[in-house]
């Protein structure tokens, strides 16, 4: 169900509260480059930094903006699974096509911890769900192991992000999983490796900026053209390197404010770019566009 070009959308804020507008403008924007699908109030979208009435007012106008014209996932994730659910059930009740899972974070809960986390939300929804591996960011790694069971016990776990940073983590799941579970990169760096072994398409950050640059990178692999998959890979891998050279979403918002799109303004304990790392950003935009 979850294949192609998938953006992690940011929250643009504006005057300390969200900026509905520009929300909907962005997602008008991924319709017409031909995304696959958005992920709404997700951490690229500064979740924790939304109440909980910003998150469901987004969640709302994702998918009344979208209209069917690209799948809508939710940033339901949570390292409280009461919390999870409830997140889960509302995105469900919302009208989302999904439901993205990242995993617990700081709590470090076992294996078997996070089994009976992500089993637990699953039970009280029949939303479609993504996990979300991260453990960088989380501090706990969900094995493969874990992966295969949930797989196999929930029939609503139906994908995963994978931001390991390992093909070699990829191989291995698409070797044990059943073929109808998705695997997706959680790293724009690394999407061409990983579908090079059989992922089945991006969760992207990148595609914020240049959607239809991400989707031509994700039809390519797909059709088998690799030459073509490479070349784009190439042109666009500065570009992927440098908006994580502060934390995420911080060089996208501003690379998108200098466009005019958003304010670019970001929630502590987010802030603004350092003026060198702006100045980085700023040419490797200008040598993207001197290629295309």
């Amino acid at each position: 169900m979850f294949r192609g070009t998938f953006t992690a959308l940011i929250t643009p804020f504006r005057d300390g509260g969200v900026d509905i507008s520009a929300f909907q403008q962005l997602i008008e924007a991924q319709v017409a480059a031909g995304i696959t699908g958005i992920v709404a109030i997700g951490t690229t979208g500064e979740s924790p930094t939304l109440s909980h009435d910003e998150r469901e007012e987004l969640i709302r106008i994702a998918v009344a903006t979208a209209n069917k014209r690209c799948v809508v996932i939710a940033g339901t994730g949570s390292n409280a699974t009461q919390h999870a659910v409830a997140d889960t059930k509302a995105a469900e009740r919302l009208g989302c096509d999904g439901a993205l899972l990242v995993a617990p974070y700081y709590n470090k809960p076992s294996q078997e911890g996070l089994f009976r986390h992500f089993k637990t939300i699953a039970d009280a929804t029949s939303l479609p769900i993504i996990l979300y591996n991260i453990p960088g960011r989380c501090s706990v790694d969900i094995v493969p192991d874990t992966v295969v069971r949930l797989a196999n016990e929930c029939r609503n776990i139906v994908s995963i992000k994978e931001a390991s940073g390992s093909v070699e983590r990829v191989s291995e799941l698409r070797r044990r999983l059943p073929e109808p579970f998705s695997i997706l990169s959680g790293d724009d760096s690394l999407t061409l490796p990983f579908m090079a072994v059989g992922a089945d398409g991006v969760v992207s950050v990148a595609s914020n900026l240049f959607p239809a640059e991400v989707c031509a990178l994700i039809s390519a692999c797909e059709s088998g053209d690799l030459k073509s998959a490479e070349q784009l890979h190439r042109k666009l891998l500065p570009l992927f390197k440098d908006l994580f050279i502060e934390p995420n979403p911080v060089p996208v918002k501003t690379a998108l404010a200098w466009r005019g799109v958003v304010s670019g303004a970001v929630r502590l304990p987010l802030c603004e770019m350092t003026e060198a790392n702006q100045a980085r950003l700023r040419n490797t935009l200008e040598e993207f566009a001197r290629s295309k």
